[in-house]
């Protein structure tokens, strides 16, 4: 019997989840519109309409004109839709830098962003000695044992950085960062530096290099990363990886509008 009842509750819940986005679709095409109308359109009682709306507008899917009572979609569909957008931008104006940073050093190049406290890569691209077996897309890690992570951290808001700091770090490998105030001063000397470099703090045997990426405003939004085997990732090579990742993270930073100088803080004081 409880199963039946559990199971008659998720068709609900999936019924009205279909009804809103119904919802959404007919005010898309319709502009503003009654809540009889819609009602109507969907096939259901005009409460039940009413509800969905009402709950649709307390998340700012939809408003509501006080004078007409009639609906029309709302501002946070825009919202939704430009994150949605500016992802895709974003990857796509990547996709032909990290590819030819792959050619270049030969490793595997991924342009990674925050999640939460996570590191996802979005994009991806293989060098032609990657001996990498999986395929770093869409997995996630912990920021504070990834080099796009700390360059993220470093980079991006103090509130960011403030709140990750408060939290226990995960222990991946023994070389895993987990002492705040060690990371911290990791994070400060990225910043100084202008890019991050680990070396088996994810994956034994994995080393990374990562600089930042910004968007026209001057904030960090992701970070370019290069990952290898960690023999490969030594002094003689070292210096020419961050150059070449940092040249191409400056490069995607342009392709994305991004000007040195429309940084109020790099205006100098008088």
């Amino acid at each position: 019997m409880s199963n039946g009842v559990e199971v008659g509750r998720d068709g609900a819940l999936i019924r009205s989840v279909d009804r809103a986005v119904a919802i959404l679709d007919v005010l898309a095409v319709g502009g503003w519109k009654a809540g009889a109308e819609v009602a109507r359109e969907l096939g259901v009682h005009r409460s039940t309409a009413l509800r969905l709306l009402a709950t649709l507008g307390r998340h700012g899917l939809v408003e509501r004109d006080r004078r007409t009572a009639k609906y029309r979609l709302g501002g946070r569909l825009v919202q939704l839709a430009s994150a949605v957008r500016g992802e895709a931008d974003l990857r796509l104006a990547a996709r032909p830098v990290c590819e030819a940073l792959a050619r270049t050093v030969s490793e595997t190049v991924t342009l990674d962003v925050l999640d939460g406290d996570e590191i996802v890569p979005v994009e991806q691209a293989l060098g032609s000695t990657s001996v990498v077996s999986v395929n770093w897309l869409g997995t996630r890690s912990p920021a504070h044992c990834a080099a796009s992570g700390k360059v993220i951290l470093a980079f991006g808001p103090e509130a960011i950085r403030s709140r990750f700091l408060t939290r226990p770090l995960e222990r991946r490998t023994s070389r895993t960062i987990v002492d705040r105030a060690q990371l911290e001063s990791q994070l400060d000397a990225a910043l100084a530096a202008g890019y991050a470099h680990t070396t088996e703090e994810l994956e034994v045997g994995l080393s990374a290099i990562a600089a930042p990426v910004r968007a026209p405003g001057g904030d960090v939004v992701a970070a370019l990363d290069v990952s290898g085997p960690a023999h490969r990732f030594g002094d003689e090579s070292l210096r020419e990886l961050v150059a070449r990742t940092r040249e191409a993270a400056d490069d995607l930073s342009r392709r994305l509008g991004y000007r040195p100088q429309a940084r109020a803080r790099d205006v100098p004081k008088t």
